[in-house]
């Protein structure tokens, strides 16, 4: 409490501004939003005026808060500033002048006004690229580099000075759109409100732009934006990208002009297809089940998704060749009542046209691009659960197609195929396995944006791979992150299903409460509680258990009613993959459950500032899990649980059974390889059973020395499950010392393949003190970290078992009830195990203390990780 009341008063003591914003658009309303938390004073929004009735968006915030809202329609008229403007300008007496995004000129007497002058956004790394298509430019040119600035605003021409600058590397399918949504928007916003603080703070810089390598382009129109295919395949994925939705790179086809959208370097072998001769290219392009393969003069390839003809209709590149005669339906009397509706919608769309005939074409009637996405928004809230997107606008122009569209979608006939799937293949386990690669996202499998693909390595020999399923998810968790197969069809395909089957059970049983509350009387009220679900959560998964920890973490959310976006980890995808392939064959929604694969530094931290999703569930580590909820407080303060690191300690008395101690204790630590978040990272044994507690666990080790064959086959041989190989060598921590004492440490022998990478010999460390690195930090890995302790001293060893920062499981072995029940007590961590240990159940609630995160898998409370409580007040 008291570290937010000083980061409060820190932000409250700043220097403060008395700030006019000059500009439009969500982005200037963003910048708004933040200025005014940050405790700025807005004196006035000056914006651009309303569009058929329909403020912008930061004029909409402006006026919600009571802000002085001016909406000229322009600053000058043949170039001299309109007196009865400025003045209205001057009378509201801003230190600075904000332009987050302005598309009027603004006078120069406006601009230098206040005492601060202005500073106003660019989307570049000025000098280069100054004018109004810079981010257009900066992919038509190639660039690998893209950014913004803030600069001291001039006379229009983007020479001022620089106060601040920020860049990002540009991906090889970035367009204009995802540059945008990605860095530019976010990171924008957040540098306009740090330059205004950095002027009130008499900090801001004044960096005179350079004239070297200074460039302008001008604003492209449509007559100059056609391809040219007499060059490399990326110059023409640039130049197509770069002119993405206006104006539109185009092309002749048939004699007919076609622009081209969506366009993504094509990294893999070319798919099966019909040629597609195009004017002026020196190959033939395909027509393809996923769109239109063109070519380069260097051979080289790039797919467009989709083609929007001269009359303004847009089809998918796959479907060129169809014929598109397709059968008009017959509406019903409910279907022509909605139709009417729809006609409604149009009408207040087009105010310009008097009347929506069958024939009205949405685009040449004068409607952009943000009508579209006001038509698609309005027809969802009509018809809710209707999937309806702004590309389905595109394809059916007119007022009967969009009609007959809507309604083949409304009944449900206006199915896609048969969902595409292209799959890596292994033949393993007697069985081919077939793994799904690409991401998944509303019930697709897709490229990633950027055509990236990751290698997903099996760490029994290096190799790359890419009836409720049971025998084929095991497999793949096998050959994906290095579980033993029978293990893997017990433990993590097992407890996979039975996770999912118990939350199944929830579904129906989610309930609020009625509570009495004081003021029952004399009036008659009734207070009672729903439980609703957050919306779209996140939800970031670990290698260790790939499928399980899917498990625990999605059904809950699922049950709780949410869609899901699920990242897991890089290495470790196809079990998630193939998951997201079997929920489309048992019925479930598109868009329920997405699968996004990739890096946690690009996909979780893009998850973790998502300003739509409410929940991120993050399992891992505990430095990532702070970044995590930093970024998500930062964000939009989305809920969050984490389950982090640990170093579970297990204590061993005297008084226990020894043959039950030994077998559970080992269990504890080389259970899945030691590749388990619980794993007892320290033993704590008493000191008159300490060596003979050794003896036996050397004793059960030692017959590893004999094993021969270390072939890793399926069925695998008959070996403890600390044996196989490790998803991922370079994480696992080794921590040796010379002073502590190796007392086992065995190799494979009989291993002659020089394709066995990832083995790890388990190793049995003794004599540890408390300030060793090996018995604070976490290993994860087939390590047991054994320490003594003096005869009788339970309060002793308890100090030493709880002087830790993770708290996410314990243990403790005795026969005495009352010494068992006083040490679990006393334990700092979310699960005690007594007599017995990695005893989890579906039914059971698991999650960490301290450092080890917050909030729970499994059990009742997991489903409240996924739920907010509405309470509900009524007086009759």
């Amino acid at each position: 409490m008291l570290l937010l009341l000083s980061c409060f008063l820190q932000n409250y003591y700043q220097n403060k501004l008395r700030l006019a914003l000059i500009g439009q658009s969500l982005f200037g309303q963003e910048v708004y939003t933040n200025l005014r938390k940050q405790g700025h004073k807005v004196v006035g929004v000056f914006t651009v005026p309303d569009r058929d009735g329909k403020a912008d968006p930061l004029a909409v915030a402006a006026e919600k808060d009571g802000t002085p809202v001016f909406k000229f329609p322009r600053w000058r008229v043949k170039g001299k500033p309109i007196p009865e403007v400025v003045e209205a300008y001057k009378a509201v007496g801003a230190e600075l002048n904000v332009m987050p995004f302005c598309s009027q000129f603004i006078p120069m007497n406006v601009i230098d006004h206040p005492a601060h002058g202005s500073i106003i956004y660019h989307p570049s790394i000025l000098p280069l690229h100054r004018g109004a298509s810079a981010i257009n430019w900066t992919l038509i040119q190639g660039d690998k580099k893209a950014g913004f600035s803030i600069f001291w605003a001039d006379d229009g021409l983007d020479t001022g000075p620089i106060l601040l600058q920020r860049e990002c590397p540009v991906e090889p399918n970035d367009t204009v759109d995802s540059l945008y949504n990605r860095f530019l928007f976010p990171e924008g916003i957040k540098a306009m409100v740090e330059s205004v603080q950095l002027i009130a703070d008499g900090k801001a810089t004044r960096v005179p732009q350079t004239e070297e390598g200074a460039s302008y382009e001008g604003i492209q129109k449509k007559s100059n934006s056609k391809v040219n295919f007499a060059q490399p395949a990326e110059a023409i994925h640039n130049w197509i990208r770069g002119h993405d939705k206006v104006p539109g790179a185009w092309t002749v086809i048939d004699g007919q002009t076609v622009t081209l959208y969506g366009s993504s370097m094509l990294g893999s072998s070319v798919p099966a297809g019909q040629p597609l001769e195009i004017e002026g290219a020196s190959q033939a392009g395909v027509v393809t089940k996923n769109g239109l393969v063109l070519y380069g003069s260097d051979s080289k390839a790039l797919m467009v998704k989709n083609l929007q003809y001269e009359d303004g209709k847009m089809i998918s590149a796959a479907k060129y060749f169809s014929s598109g005669d397709t059968a008009r339906v017959e509406l019903t009397d409910d279907e022509k009542k909605i139709a009417e509706e729809i006609r409604d919608i149009w009408k207040g769309i087009l105010s310009n046209v008097a009347a929506i005939e069958e024939t009205t074409d949405f685009f040449k009637s004068g409607a952009a691009s943000m009508d579209v996405v006001r038509l698609v928004e309005e027809i969802k809230q009509k018809c809710a659960g209707l999937q309806l997107q702004n590309e389905d606008v595109y394809m059916a122009t007119t007022f009967q197609d969009f009609i007959q569209m809507f309604v083949r979608r409304l009944r449900g006939e206006d199915q896609e195929e048969e969902m595409v799937i292209d799959y890596a293949t292994k033949d393993v386990n007697n069985m081919t396995v077939k793994m799904p690669w690409q991401c998944f996202i509303n019930g697709k499998f897709e490229d990633a944006e950027n055509g990236k693909t990751a290698d997903t390595i099996n760490p029994a020999d290096g190799s790359v791979s890419c009836n409720e399923h049971q025998e084929e998810l095991a497999t793949i968790e096998s050959i994906d992150s290095g579980a033993v197969y029978t293990l893997a069809l017990k433990t993590h395909v097992g407890m996979s299903i039975q996770t999912f089957r118990y939350f199944a059970g929830w579904c129906d049983k989610i309930q609020g409460k009625t509570i009495p509350i004081n003021q029952a009387r004399p009036n008659r009220n009734l207070t009672f509680t729903k439980k609703e679900p957050l919306g779209v959560c996140a939800i970031v998964i670990p290698w260790n258990y790939p499928l399980m920890m899917l498990a625990w973490k999605s059904a809950a959310c699922l049950a709780a009613g949410n869609t899901l976006v699920l990242k897991p980890a890089q290495v470790t995808p196809l079990s998630a993959l193939k998951f997201a392939e079997l929920t489309v064959k048992a019925g479930i929604p598109k868009g329920v459950i997405n699968i996004v694969p990739g890096s946690g530094g690009m996909v979780g931290q893009r998850m973790s500032d998502h300003p739509d999703i409410r929940k991120l569930g993050f399992t891992g580590s505990t430095p990532i899990g702070k970044q995590i909820m930093k970024s998500c407080a930062l964000s939009n303060l989305k809920k969050v649980s984490l389950e982090l690191g640990g170093k579970s300690p297990l204590i061993i008395f005297s008084d226990c059974d020894m043959d039950k101690a030994v077998r559970m204790g080992m269990s504890s630590v080389f259970f899945n390889k030691g590749e388990n978040c619980i794993a007892a990272g320290r033993l704590f044994v008493e000191e008159s059973i300490h060596d003979e507690y050794i003896r036996r666990v050397v004793s059960i080790l030692d017959p590893l020395t004999t094993v021969q064959n270390t072939q890793y086959t399926f069925p695998p041989p008959s070996l403890p499950p600390f044996h196989p190989p490790h998803t991922i060598s370079k994480r696992l921590k080794v921590p040796c010392s010379p002073v502590q004492k190796i007392v086992c440490k065995y190799k494979h022998h009989g291993t002659t393949q020089p394709s066995y990478r990832f083995f790890m010999e388990p190793t049995l460390f003794t004599d540890v003190e408390d300030h060793m690195f090996i018995a604070k930090e976490e290993s994860f890995g087939p390590i047991m970290v054994v320490s003594k302790f003096k005869d009788g001293d339970i309060d002793g060893v308890l100090s030493r078992a709880n002087d830790t920062e993770f708290g996410l499981a314990s243990g403790v072995f005795t026969r005495d009830i009352n010494k068992a029940m006083y040490v679990s007590e006393r334990l700092d961590a979310g699960t005690v195990f007594v007599n017995t240990y990695n005893k989890t159940d579906v039914a059971s609630p698991f999650g960490g203390f301290k450092q080890s995160g917050f909030g729970k898998d499994l059990g009742e409370d997991a489903l409240n990780e996924y739920l907010r409580t509405k309470a509900v007040t009524v007086e009759y």
